[in-house]
């Protein structure tokens, strides 16, 4: 992940994140509620430091709102890799007080350069909150230069954040890169969560809707969007069939605790009976 073979270092501890992050305001372009630092891998000290320019990586903390956040992201982000999603390399660092944060390589960025990246909030003009599933797929099976791939992995994005309980996958959560000769595809998935498992009374669990829904989800839901997209049924959902074990085996050996490892397990195995896989 960061061309060494040691693991890097952080010299700042968690309360110096916010100082360090209002140092670089202005200077970021990295949204979300959720504080996060954009850093570069010095490889000369070892040392992850922030960067306002040409950072390689983002940095999540942790929220005092939501304890265990980046342990959650982080299982989340290893199961969406074993079971096929496309990713982009992430790991779970210390600071110099102990606390975990997680750390994910940039896609939008190859070196120095920057890589044309747009949201479909930006693509739809649209709140991130405000649409749908189905719009999303649409608009992409028109600007995809490879749309029927790229729905079908944009499908199974879906269905992966309903499995592990992530209700706030929302229009900024899906976006599209331009490659070097402006092919359109669609990027790495990100900002993978359990919201479930960090706020069990989560009012949605979805939020965008999902064949105008966004509670009481069942199968059916599902392949409705499968059919209005036209995705083959053989392919729909073949990356999760008989995976809840799989699924159970990366939570145990997660960085979460206990309590929370049980609860996550609870989100998934309810989930995966709504959906009769």
């Amino acid at each position: 992940m960061f061309g060494s073979n040691k693991k890097p270092i952080i010299r700042f501890s968690l309360p110096e994140i916010s100082l360090k992050t209002q140092d670089l305001v202005g200077k970021l372009s990295i949204s979300g509620v959720q504080p996060k630092l954009s850093v570069k891998f010095d490889k000369k000290s070892g040392e992850l430091i922030p960067a306002s320019e040409g950072g390689e990586y983002i940095l999540k903390p942790q929220p005092q709102a939501f304890p265990h956040l980046p342990e959650n992201e982080q299982c989340c982000m290893d199961i969406a890799q074993v079971l096929g999603i496309d990713i982009p390399e992430h790991c779970l660092l210390p600071l110099t007080d102990g606390t975990l944060v997680y750390v994910v390589k940039r896609f939008d960025r190859q070196g120095i350069k920057k890589i044309h990246q747009e949201d479909f909030s930006q693509i739809l003009g649209k709140d991130k909150y405000d649409g749908s599933v189905e719009q999303i797929g649409r608009k992409l099976k028109e600007i995809s230069s490879v749309p029927g791939l790229d729905v079908q992995l944009f499908f199974e994005r879906v269905v992966l954040n309903f499995l592990l309980g992530n209700g706030d996958a929302h229009l900024k959560n899906y976006s599209i890169n331009y490659d070097q000769n402006m092919k359109i595809r669609l990027s790495p998935a990100y900002d993978i969560v359990s919201s479930r498992l960090a706020i069990p009374d989560e009012g949605e669990e979805s939020a965008l809707t999902i064949n105008g829904k966004k509670n009481r989800l069942t199968r059916e839901d599902f392949d409705m969007v499968a059919r209005y997209l036209q995705i083959p049924n053989k392919v729909c959902y073949e990356k999760f069939i008989k995976k809840d074990g799989q699924i159970k085996g990366l939570v145990n050996s997660s960085m979460l605790n206990s309590q929370e490892q049980k609860s996550f397990i609870a989100i998934v195995q309810e989930r995966y009976q709504r959906m009769g896989f």
